[in-house]
């Protein structure tokens, strides 16, 4: 991406993207995990929850994990975002992922509803697990960008067609800006505002 590029882009908080879709999954996971422990399955409970809890663990590592490297290099090569670009609020970006993956979710909790049946709470402790990946992953975005003293942003443009993937290959690289700059804070939670300020 040129440095020079003066055309009206918006962008998006890499670590709001990235985290997005970590309460919902969390919650639905919580939710099916909760359920499902109800049927003794073929399993039976013990066997399900103890595997259930491997899968969880298994989840969580993997996406926190996954596609590291690619951040990393995006992150390095972060241009400062001119003064043309318009950021999106986080709300904004947290709304567009949910729905565009709002049957994605439903299915997954049926999904792990239904594995209940064989391994009670196991499907919904992965998909629990794969939710907190996600917060793990956009944590460690977070800590990255206090490290560097910067926010990180990628172009909407670039993003899937369901508002994701802000490290897919579509993604040329990323923009920059202070630490102060939108309504998120590094690591893409809320910020605060002090309202005794």
């Amino acid at each position: 991406m040129a440095r020079g590029d003066r055309r009206v882009q918006g962008l998006a908080r890499v670590a709001v993207v990235v985290r997005a879709g970590a309460a919902p999954m969390w919650w639905f996971g919580v939710l099916a995990a909760g359920v499902g422990v109800l049927p003794p399955g073929i399993t039976g409970r013990r066997i399900g929850v103890m595997a259930g809890a491997a899968l969880f663990i298994v989840a969580a590592a993997v996406v926190s994990y996954a596609r590291r490297k690619r951040y990393t290099e995006l992150a390095r090569g972060a241009v400062r975002a001119g003064k043309h670009d318009v950021l999106q609020d986080r709300a904004v970006s947290t709304r567009n992922w949910r729905r565009a993956h709002r049957w994605w979710l439903v299915l997954a909790l049926a999904l792990a509803l239904a594995a209940s049946f064989a391994v009670p709470a196991a499907g919904g402790m992965l998909l629990a697990g794969a939710g907190t990946g996600l917060r793990l992953k956009a944590a460690w975005l977070g800590r990255r960008e206090r490290a560097d003293d910067v926010l990180l942003w990628v172009r909407v443009d670039w993003l899937d067609k369901r508002h994701g993937a802000p490290a897919g290959k579509p993604v040329k690289g990323y923009r920059s800006t202070g630490i102060a700059a939108g309504d998120a804070t590094p690591g893409g939670a809320r910020r605060r505002s002090d309202v005794f300020a």
